[in-house]
């Protein structure tokens, strides 16, 4: 491969934007490409980060050979189109989260990617941010005993536009796949593994989706995790992991951590890591590695852990009456 792994963006939205900043705190990573369903939108994102080839389609970027990997940023409900796009065509692809609308998608972009043999992860960004490195250490060390119980929050007041992809269901809107796939992933990264029990309410809003909503979490041993998530409501945004000995705090914004906190009755440890440049570097910084050591996938982020969340996340929906257009 060459020195710089050569990235592709495909569509230029405002999450795009952070991860084409991300980039260029490489120095081993370079954006090569990027391709938008408007030429000059795609121009405009070209010239503001120096990218030498901007095209006026997704087909046109998925066709370029000069690519080691498209970073897929459309709106949710196209996620599984695009990527199974780029896997089409060879391509290594990092995928936005959430993973896709619904375990069927979900299923047919990690079909088409074994199928290739082709790279696949889901973009859980937040997991690869330096200070997750000194929480999996302070958790292996053992350090607040035996894992009792995680509080995760991500809710936040969106507009209320009910035409925006937030409340949208013709685009994958509600808390749920929005925000509620962080504070998921946190703990099924915290426990290993998805819940053996699970009760939850949401309020369903005018437009059909999930404005907030709460999950109760039963593991083996009988670890719990309270979730909360929601886009017309505030919440803490901040993460805990309970243990016997002690507490782990990841203050607000727990998503974009730089900070960790280990409580005990002993001491107070505050570890502090500062970002490169947006946070997003970090995942790229994944897919490099992978790719250039020939694996399919992530052990950090694994394609069943992908699979397992959509699919949970799915059957939420469907105990709520939450429905999408493309849903079966």
């Amino acid at each position: 491969m060459p020195a710089k792994f050569r990235w592709g963006i495909l569509a230029p939205g405002t999450i795009a934007h952070k991860f084409a900043a991300g980039i260029q705190a490489l120095p081993d990573a370079e954006l090569v490409a990027v391709g938008s369903r408007a030429l000059e939108r795609a121009q405009d994102f070209a010239a503001k980060y120096r990218i030498p080839r901007a095209y006026g389609s997704y087909q046109e970027l998925a066709a370029d050979a000069e690519v080691d990997a498209i970073y897929v940023a459309t709106p949710h409900h196209l996620h599984a189109e695009t990527t199974i796009l780029c896997l089409e065509r060879g391509h290594a692809v990092l995928c936005e989260k959430p993973f896709a609308g619904n375990s069927q998608q979900a299923e047919a972009m990690v079909a088409c990617a074994r199928r290739r043999g082709v790279f696949l992860m889901e973009a859980m960004w937040s997991r690869f941010l330096p200070v997750m490195d000194v929480v999996a250490e302070w958790l292996k060390q053992g350090r607040i005993g035996e894992l009792r119980r995680v509080e995760c929050d991500f809710s936040f007041r969106g507009d209320g536009n009910p035409l925006s992809r937030l409340l949208n269901p013709a685009l994958c809107g509600g808390g749920l796949l929005d925000v509620g796939i962080y504070p998921l992933a946190f703990t099924s990264w915290v426990f290993g593994g998805l819940p053996q029990q699970v009760a939850s309410l949401a309020e369903i809003g005018r437009t059909g989706v999930d404005e907030q909503a709460g999950m109760l979490l039963l593991y083996p041993g009988g670890a719990m995790a309270v979730l909360t998530c929601g886009v017309r409501t505030q919440g803490q945004v901040s993460a805990r992991i309970l243990g016997t000995e002690g507490s782990i705090e990841i203050p607000s914004p727990f998503f974009c951590a730089r900070e960790a906190v280990l409580r005990t009755p002993q001491s107070e440890v505050r570890e502090r890591r500062p970002l490169l440049a947006t946070g997003y570097e970090y995942e790229a910084m994944e897919v490099a590695r992978c790719v250039r050591a020939g694996l399919l996938e992530s052990p950090a982020m694994r394609l069943e852990e992908s699979l397992d969340l959509t699919r949970f996340m799915t059957r939420l929906r469907a105990e709520w009456g939450v429905r999408y257009p493309f849903d079966p």
